[in-house]
């Protein structure tokens, strides 16, 4: 009997016919979802070939919610995020959070059908894991492993054979785990195990097939950070920021997301790569780009509304290792400086007594022309703007680079974003700002930030015991095997 998707002894159904080897190319025909027309023929033409619609699909799943293990807050950001942009891409994503073994095997049967033949084809996780004998497995919310059987019956997800049974027809294979977490579950196999097992801290080192690259949060057998409060971990934010670059080749973008996490946890983590592509790959091929440059922006946003209010200058010194050139990094450096030089600012307290209804009631024009500013009073603003990070020249005129610095401030605080002031916004801009400039604060601007504790703060991801426990049973039946 053969174990197939869904953990049910059922025969395994006849092999699709599989065409003819295709030389793997990862170059920008294997990954353009856009139609191209050859620049020395008219439009009119009629040899044109007709336009190559490229599969491109990614399996994308975070855990955290674990019944018998340690729960972890930042593994669904890492999945909502990375399937948002992988979206924004033009990948078909098969997207699932907090998956028990029987949902793990149903999501992994749905993406292994639509990664038959595909193009590219993604596999994301974030989670528990662990390395049992060298082998890596990953850990469904429901798992309880006592021993290495529970790991090699069934309980885990072997990787390699889920790789195997759901992209291995794939073109292009791209392989992100970003487990690497304390084993939950390595002291309990220690203490029943008959035999002597292997049981790593980390995952352990992979091997990635020809047209294949694997990247792990960290060097195999190392631990990796989360991410502060509820963002993403430093690996998951450094990949999406960098794959889903326009034009950035594949090879590069991991080169600059190892540079970004090693600066961002102070060069305690560095992530492990291992590639067998054949040509280049690009994601996001320059020219059709624009959702993504978004889609980063917005990883910046959210990263800054995680932190605006911290007190922890580890916070801060995270999103300034991560956003050098950030918008908000004068704002950034103000607080840490602050907080090293004195008491913490205010601006918590400040935002507490905020309106509700600025949050809400709109700006525009005629709200800021009922305000009656003077050209003083603008000049004012726009010095007040300039403190906080958001850099306008103070003319005392609201010109384009003036109502741009606003909306990037109403976007920063949750404001409507209209680049225009309504009395609220007004007033909260000046209360902010006393609360900014009190004396521990004072002409802090300028003061780059200390690199001192580790990035991305809170706890670690740690690997979960396993040995050989095949796909989640073999690969859900294959891959957790019975």
């Amino acid at each position: 009997m053969i174990w197939e998707y869904g953990f049910q002894e059922i025969a395994r159904p006849p092999e699709p016919e599989k065409p003819a080897a295709t030389p793997i190319i990862a170059v920008e025909p294997a990954v353009v979802a856009t139609d191209s027309r050859s620049d020395d023929k008219p439009s009119n033409s009629t040899d044109l070939a007709p336009p190559r619609t490229t599969r491109r699909v990614a399996f994308v799943a975070g855990n955290g919610a674990y019944k018998n293990a340690a729960q972890l807050e930042d593994t669904l950001f890492d999945a909502r995020a990375t399937a948002s942009a992988l979206r924004d891409i033009g990948f078909d994503v098969v997207e699932g959070t907090n998956l028990t073994r029987d949902a793990m095997a149903g999501k992994l049967d749905e993406f292994g059908k639509k990664a038959q033949g595909a193009d590219v084809a993604v596999f994301f996780y974030a989670g528990h894991g662990m390395a049992v004998d060298g082998v890596n497995y990953l850990l469904p919310v429901d798992a309880d492993i006592k021993s290495v059987r529970d790991v090699t019956s069934g309980t885990a997800l072997n990787v390699n054979l889920a790789l195997d049974q759901t992209m291995g027809d794939a073109k292009v294979k791209l392989v992100f785990l970003d487990a690497s977490r304390d084993n939950p579950f390595a002291a309990k196999i220690k203490s029943t195990a008959t035999r002597s097992a292997s049981v790593e801290s980390g995952l352990a080192e992979m091997k990635s097939s020809e047209g294949e690259l694997i990247a792990l949060a960290t060097a195999p057998g190392q631990i990796a950070f989360d991410g502060p409060g509820n963002t993403s971990s430093p690996f998951t934010r450094a990949l999406i920021e960098h794959i889903t670059k326009p034009g950035v080749e594949i090879s590069q973008a991991m080169t600059e997301v190892r540079a970004q996490v090693s600066a961002e946890t102070n060069r305690n983590q560095l992530p492990w790569v291992h590639a067998n592509l054949i040509g280049s790959l690009y994601l996001n091929p320059a020219g059709s780009g624009m959702t993504t440059a978004l889609t980063s922006a917005q990883a910046e946003l959210e990263f800054w509304r995680s932190i605006r209010n911290s007190d922890k200058a580890e916070e801060l010194n995270a999103y300034l290792s991560a956003y050098p050139n950030g918008q908000f990094k004068g704002l950034a450096q103000a607080r840490l400086a602050a907080i090293q030089n004195g008491p913490p600012t205010t601006s918590s307290d400040v935002n507490a007594s905020i309106d509700p209804a600025t949050f809400t009631d709109d700006a525009s024009q005629l709200t800021e022309d009922q305000i009656g500013l003077d050209k003083g009073q603008r000049r004012d603003v726009q010095r007040r703007l300039n403190g906080l990070g958001f850099d306008t020249k103070p003319n005392g005129t609201f010109n384009d680079e003036f109502r741009s610095a606003l909306k990037r401030w109403q976007t920063a605080r949750g404001y409507p974003s209209s680049g225009y002031f309504n009395r609220l916004q007004y007033k909260a801009l000046l209360a902010e700002i006393v609360a900014s400039t009190s004396p521990s604060a004072s002409n802090s601007s300028d003061k780059g930030p200390t690199r001192g504790a580790t990035g991305g703060g809170g706890g670690h991801r740690g690997a979960g015991a396993g040995s050989s426990g095949t796909f989640l049973g073999g690969a859900t039946g294959g891959m957790f095997r019975h």
